[in-house]
C-alpha cells in the first residue's frame, strides 16, 4: 500500500481533498455521539480538524486558508439571505433591545480581558488571543495583529502570541456558548416546543396576517363610487376581491371599475384591525359567506417563477387576466398587495377569479415548483463578490491608527441581507429556494471549522498539556461564559426573552456560527437566525474595534 502512505505525504490536490473530506466526515459521525445527552453536533468537526493537526496531517498553508474563508463567506451570505426578508422589521422591532444587550456582551468580555492580564499576570498579546479565541471571532484576531506589527519593538515571538491564544481559547469558546445555552435551558426548565410555537405566535401577531370579512355596503356616501375611487382601499391595503349586488344572486370579480350600491355584500382582505375600522365605514358584517355562494368563482395560490412576469404590478396582472390577488406571501411575511406593487421571483399570490381566468393567469405565472426548487448560480457569485469589496473596504475611527475592516464574514453578511430586500434586478433573482441555502450553509461551515482545526492542532496539545495552556484556557472560560450567563439571566429574568430568540442572540454576540448551527439544530424555528443576524453586524463591528482598542490602551 506504498502509493496510500504517500497520498497521504504528499502535497497535492488529492491530499487535500481526501484530508478535507475525512476531518468533516469524522467530525461530523463524532458530533452525533451523545455524552450525556449532549451533542457537539456540527462543532464535532472542529475537534476532529485539532486532532489530525496533531498528527500533522494536515494541508498546504495556502489552500486550508482559501477554503476556510470560502467556508466563512458561503456561511455567512447563505444565512443573510435566510433572515434577510425579516431582518429590517424585526431590528426596528426587537433589534435595539437585542443589540443594546449584544453590546454589553462585548463590553464585559473586553473587560474581563483587560482584568485577567494585568490581575493574572498574562501578557496583553496573548490576552487579546485570548479574547479573540473565547468569542470565536477570527477578524478581531486579525485586527489585533495588525495593531501589533506597527508598534514598536516587537519581534515575530510576540507575534505568534495572539494566534497561539486563540487557539487555546477558541474550543471552549465554542463548548462555552454551547454550555451557557444548556445552563440557562436547564436553570429555567425550558421547553423547546413551547418557545418555538410563542414564537410563531408573536410573529404572527406581529404580521397582521391578512383576513377576509364580507360586509354589507350601508354608506350612502359610497353609492355609485368605484372602488378604484374610494381612496382608504389602497391607502389601507385592503383588497375588494368580491362583490354581490343587491337582488342578484352571481357573485362577481371586483375591479377597480366596479360600481358599488347601497345594499352591496362585498368581501374585502386586510389586516384584522383595519377591517374593524372599516365596518364604521362601510357597514357592518354580511349574514352570507360570498366564498361559499360563489360557484363561478375560486381561488387558488401560485407562485411567480416566470421570469416573464417578473416586476410586473398587481394591477397589470388583474386587469391583464380578469381575477383579484388578494395576498402575497414572501418568506417570512403575508400581506394584502396594492395594485402598485411589483412581484418578484418566488412571490406565492392568492389569486381570485373563474377556472378560465385562473388558467391564463397560472400560465403568466409561471407556478413551476421544478423552476423554484432551481438555484439562480449568477446572482450567488455576484452577491459574494459584492460581500468580498465591501469586506475589504478600510474604513478608519478616530483614535484607530490601523484601518479596520468588515472581513470576510461581516462583508458578505451585509450585502446578503440588502439583496434578499431588493428581491429581483430585472428577471435575476436573489431569492435562493431553502433547500439550496441549507446545503450552501452547510457546507460552508464545515469547511471552516475543519481548516480552523487543521490550523490549530499542532500546538493546540502543546501548549496545552506542557505550557500554560491549562491556565490560560481557564482565564478564556471566563472571557467566553460570565458576559453570556449575566446577560442571559437578565434577559429571561426581566426581559422575558424567548429562549430560542437568546440563543440567537448569545451566538451572534461572539460571533459563532458553530453556536448557531447547535442552536438550530435545537428547533427549526426562525427565531435563532432571526436574533443572530439581529445583533451580528454591530457586534463584528464591535468586536474588531475591542481588541485593537484593548492593545492601544493598556499598553
Amino acid at each position: 500500500m506504498p502509493w496510500l502512505i504517500q497520498l497521504f505525504n504528499q502535497d497535492s490536490v488529492p491530499h487535500a481533498m481526501l484530508i478535507i473530506s475525512l476531518v468533516i466526515s469524522i467530525g461530523l459521525v463524532l458530533g452525533n455521539v451523545s455524552l450525556a445527552g449532549i451533542r457537539l453536533g456540527i462543532a464535532g468537526v472542529l475537534f476532529s480538524g485539532l486532532i489530525f493537526g496533531h498528527f500533522d496531517l494536515t494541508l498546504n498553508a495556502e489552500v486550508m486558508h482559501f477554503l476556510r474563508e470560502f467556508g466563512l463567506i458561503l456561511f455567512v451570505y447563505a444565512i443573510g439571505l435566510q433572515v434577510g426578508p425579516s431582518f429590517v422589521s424585526s431590528f426596528f422591532k426587537h433589534g435595539l433591545k437585542l443589540n443594546a444587550m449584544a453590546a454589553s456582551v462585548v463590553l464585559m468580555g473586553a473587560l474581563i480581558t483587560v482584568g485577567i492580564s494585568m490581575i493574572g499576570k498574562i501578557p496583553m498579546p496573548v490576552a487579546v488571543g485570548l479574547f479573540s479565541g473565547a468569542t470565536t471571532n477570527t477578524p478581531s484576531l486579525a485586527a489585533a495583529q495588525q495593531v501589533l506589527v506597527g508598534l514598536p519593538g516587537i519581534d515575530g515571538n510576540v507575534l505568534k502570541m495572539p494566534g497561539l491564544g486563540y487557539a487555546i481559547a477558541y474550543p471552549f469558546g465554542i463548548i462555552g456558548i454551547i454550555l451557557s445555552m444548556l445552563l440557562i435551558k436547564w436553570a429555567f426548565r425550558v421547553n423547546i416546543a413551547t418557545e418555538a410555537n410563542d414564537f410563531a405566535d408573536k410573529q404572527r401577531q406581529l404580521a397582521n396576517i391578512p383576513v377576509s370579512e364580507d360586509l354589507v355596503v350601508q354608506n350612502p356616501n359610497l353609492n355609485g363610487l368605484t372602488v378604484g375611487q374610494i381612496p382608504f382601499f389602497e391607502s389601507m391595503n385592503v383588497v375588494v376581491t368580491r362583490i354581490l349586488h343587491q337582488g342578484e344572486t352571481d357573485v362577481c370579480i371586483a375591479r377597480r371599475d366596479t360600481v358599488l350600491r347601497v345594499g352591496d355584500i362585498i368581501r374585502l382582505v386586510g389586516e384584522p384591525k383595519l377591517l374593524q375600522r372599516l365596518k364604521i365605514v362601510i357597514g357592518p358584517d354580511a349574514e352570507i359567506n360570498l366564498q361559499e355562494i360563489a360557484k363561478n368563482l375560486h381561488t387558488k395560490r401560485l407562485v411567480v417563477t416566470n421570469k416573464a412576469a417578473i416586476n410586473q404590478t398587481i394591477g397589470d396582472l388583474c386587469m391583464r387576466h380578469d381575477v383579484t390577488i388578494s395576498r402575497v406571501h414572501r418568506p417570512d411575511v403575508e400581506f394584502t398587495p396594492s395594485s402598485a406593487l411589483h412581484v418578484q421571483f418566488g412571490d406565492e399570490v392568492l389569486v381570485v377569479g373563474s377556472r378560465d381566468a385562473l388558467a391564463n393567469i397560472e400560465k403568466a405565472l409561471g407556478n413551476s415548483l421544478e423552476e423554484l426548487d432551481h438555484p439562480q448560480i449568477i446572482p450567488i457569485f455576484i452577491g459574494i463578490t459584492l460581500g468580498v469589496l465591501l469586506g475589504s473596504w478600510p474604513f478608519y475611527l478616530p483614535g484607530i491608527p490601523s484601518a479596520l475592516k468588515l472581513g470576510m464574514a461581516g462583508g458578505p453578511l451585509l450585502v446578503a441581507i440588502m439583496l434578499s430586500q431588493i428581491g429581483n434586478w430585472g428577471t435575476m433573482t436573489w431569492h435562493l429556494p431553502k433547500s439550496s441555502n441549507m446545503i450552501l450553509k452547510d457546507i460552508g461551515i464545515v469547511l471552516f471549522l475543519a481548516c480552523v482545526g487543521l490550523n490549530s492542532g499542532d500546538q493546540f496539545f502543546e501548549t496545552l498539556f506542557n505550557g500554560n495552556g491549562l491556565y490560560w484556557m481557564g482565564c478564556a472560560a471566563l472571557i467566553t461564559v460570565l458576559p453570556l450567563l449575566i446577560i442571559g439571566l437578565v434577559a429571561r429574568l426581566t426581559n422575558k426573552l424567548n429562549y430560542l430568540t437568546l440563543c440567537g442572540l448569545l451566538a451572534g454576540s461572539m460571533t459563532d456560527p458553530p453556536a448557531l448551527a447547535f442552536a438550530n439544530n435545537m428547533h427549526p424555528s426562525a427565531a435563532v437566525s432571526i436574533a443572530y443576524a439581529t445583533v451580528y453586524p454591530l457586534v463584528m463591528l464591535l468586536r474588531i474595534i475591542s481588541a485593537q482598542l484593548i492593545i492601544l490602551l493598556v499598553n
